[in-house]
Parts: C-alpha cells; sequence; structure tokens
C-alpha cells in the first residue's frame, strides 16, 4: 500500500469528509458553522497530510484534527461570547431528552455523595475546572487527582443506574432513561 504522501487529497477528502461532517453535526449544531469546520479541516489536511507516516493512522489523525478544530471553535467562540444553549447539539432530540432529564438528579445525588466526592466533581465536572488546577489547590498529586475523580464520577453513575435504567449507544451515550419502579429520593 502506498504512504499517505503519496495519497491524493481528492481521494481522501472522498472517503473521509462524509464522515467526518456527520461527526462536525453531533457537535455543532449550525449547518454553516460545520461547514467552516470542515473546510478548516480540508485546509489542515492539505498542509499536514506530509506529517502521516503510517497510512493505517489516517482516519485517527483525520478525526483528531476534526476534534481539535471543534475545540478552537468554541474555545474562539467562548471568548467572544458566552455559549447558547442552542449552539450545543447532542446528536437527535431522544438523547437531549434522556440527558435533561437526568440533569435534575445531579444534586441529589451530589449531595449522597462523600464531600470529598462531590467538591472533585462539582469544580471539575459543574464548575468545568481543569485537572491540574484543582490538584494544585488541593495539595494532590495530578495522577491522584485523576484516580480520585474517577472514582468519584464512577460512584455517581451507580446512583443513576440504582435510579433509573439507562439505554446506552453503541459509543456510550445515553438514549433513555426509564427509571425503575423504587423511584429515588427527589431525582
Amino acid at each position: 500500500m502506498r504512504g499517505t504522501g503519496e495519497m491524493q487529497l481528492d481521494q481522501i477528502w472522498q472517503n473521509y469528509s462524509g464522515a467526518l461532517r456527520g461527526f462536525l453535526r453531533k457537535r455543532v449544531a449550525n449547518e454553516a458553522d460545520v461547514d467552516d469546520l470542515l473546510q478548516d479541516i480540508l485546509i489542515k489536511t492539505h498542509a499536514h497530510l506530509s506529517d502521516v507516516r503510517d497510512p493505517a493512522a489516517l482516519r485517527a489523525w483525520l478525526f483528531q484534527v476534526a476534534r481539535n478544530a471543534t475545540v478552537d471553535f468554541y474555545r474562539a467562540r467562548g471568548k467572544a461570547q458566552a455559549v447558547n444553549a442552542d449552539d450545543l447539539w447532542y446528536g437527535d432530540a431522544e438523547e437531549a431528552g434522556a440527558l435533561r432529564e437526568l440533569e435534575g438528579c445531579v444534586r441529589v445525588f451530589l449531595s449522597a455523595l462523600p464531600e470529598e466526592d462531590a467538591e472533585l466533581l462539582r469544580a471539575v465536572d459543574l464548575d468545568g475546572r481543569r485537572q491540574k488546577e484543582v490538584a494544585a489547590e488541593m495539595g494532590l498529586a495530578y495522577s491522584t487527582l485523576k484516580s480520585r475523580v474517577k472514582a468519584a464520577r464512577e460512584k455517581m453513575a451507580e446512583q443513576y443506574r440504582a435510579c433509573c435504567a439507562l439505554e446506552l449507544g453503541a459509543k456510550g451515550e445515553i438514549l433513555e432513561a426509564t427509571p425503575r419502579e423504587k423511584r429515588c429520593g427527589g431525582c
């Protein structure tokens, strides 16, 4: 098989642009923004395709470029204006509805966690603070904090699973949440 440097950009784009568009549509609501991001990815692909040495890594590399472009898009938008809830796209209405239904449980479940776990999840997941920053403030090694956040998230997930039957998609996304017979307290 020939290397990525020998592959034609138009063939690569023909093979992957549809999948990249779908990837972007799940993350960006406005179709014009999706088109702009797709164009940016094409330009970056053209400029840096020679950096990809292994043809088997091409797909992963393209999707990493797409992830970075999406993050940059929201960063730039966040600096210019607050992100509007309508700008977020959860993929489909069912998934968005399931997520909204479960959002009401967050406070209830946080209050049921040990205070240290609840504090970590508030800082990292709700306040959006960087884990390295939180680790420094708490005087913890970064790896220790990452482990504690992972464990706290698992405790929270256990509460969700005890309260609701969750139907997950192929990528782990929540498609449906059905309350179990015995409702949890206040959720």
